[in-house]
């Protein structure tokens, strides 16, 4: 029998590694003296990068329906939280240095998860559609990602009016899987983001115009079993 590890042996033993995580996560940061962004302006930077929009509610199978209800309560939530951030020469972006804890005491509810590459249902689930999002405008861009995590070889929406390649998908966990991003270059970069009822809608922004456009390109791209 294969041997349990501390945080299979029962919920609590689960929740204490989680909270080991969060901190580990908080005093790396703090030895790294990472400079994060954090300054946001209603002022909107005048160059748009990049737009996308991303559909709320997908048609999932059997999935319960309130998980999607619940998606579009969680993105309404973190939105604010992001919209009008600007990300100035040398600084990261942090997702969860700007969000915040995803539960229930913020107001979270439970959303579409994965978990042991399966689908699950956990509190704050959805949010990786926020990330999918600003990780598809960066990579528009000359900005340098600097942590992004895939989801365990699943894809939760493999078939659904798919717009951008397969692989470019993140998967989040406050606060010890984030998603990040450094400005390397001389240019303040700006997220606008905002949802309408219907979709998820952003913009990387720009004080000045880019040297370079981007496009992503993929080849082959297929299924195997």
């Amino acid at each position: 029998m294969k041997r349990k590890l501390f945080c299979e042996i029962s919920p609590w033993t689960f929740r204490l590694s989680v909270e080991k995580c969060i901190l580990s996560r908080k005093i790396m940061d703090k030895l790294k003296m990472t400079r994060f962004a954090q300054t946001k302006s209603s002022d909107t930077l005048p160059v748009v990068v990049y737009r996308h929009n991303s559909l709320i509610r997908r048609k999932l199978g059997n999935t319960d329906l309130s998980l999607q209800e619940n998606k579009a309560v969680n993105l309404s939530l973190a939105a604010p939280k992001v919209n009008g951030i600007l990300i100035r020469p040398g600084e990261t972006f942090s997702f969860w240095k700007l969000v915040g804890r995803d539960d229930e005491r913020h107001g979270y509810k439970e959303g579409l998860t994965i978990a042991h590459g399966r689908p699950s249902r956990g509190v704050g689930g959805g949010l990786c559609q926020f990330t999918n999002l600003i990780h598809w405008m960066v990579m528009h861009s000359d900005l340098t990602v600097v942590e992004h995590h895939h989801h365990d070889g699943l894809d939760l929406f493999p078939d659904y009016n798919r717009q951008i390649p397969f692989g470019t998908g993140t998967s989040i966990v406050y606060n010890y899987l984030d998603y990040r991003f450094r400005n390397d270059s001389k240019n303040t970069y700006q997220i606008t983001v905002y949802t309408d009822g219907e979709y998820l809608r952003g913009e990387l922004r720009a004080a000045e115009a880019l040297r370079f456009s981007y496009h992503i390109n993929v080849r082959d791209e297929h299924f195997t079993r």
